[in-house]
């Protein structure tokens, strides 16, 4: 039980910190070459590459 708890929070962890990450990357490039789509390019990347992590460590067996 307490594994599976550690495993959730590394997962929603995992998740944030991409998010965060690569979707504040895209926001820089944003406002800095004055364009709107930089940001979302950067959250979808962060998302799947989040995910990409989490499969590495947790999916595969």
């Amino acid at each position: 039980m307490k594994q599976d708890e550690g495993a959730a929070w590394s997962i929603f962890g995992y998740l944030l910190s991409g998010l965060i990450f690569w979707g504040g990357a895209g926001w820089l490039l944003d406002r800095w070459l004055k364009t709107h789509y930089f940001l979302l390019g950067g959250l979808l990347l962060g998302v799947g590459a989040s995910i990409y992590l989490i499969w590495l460590r947790f999916g595969r067996e």
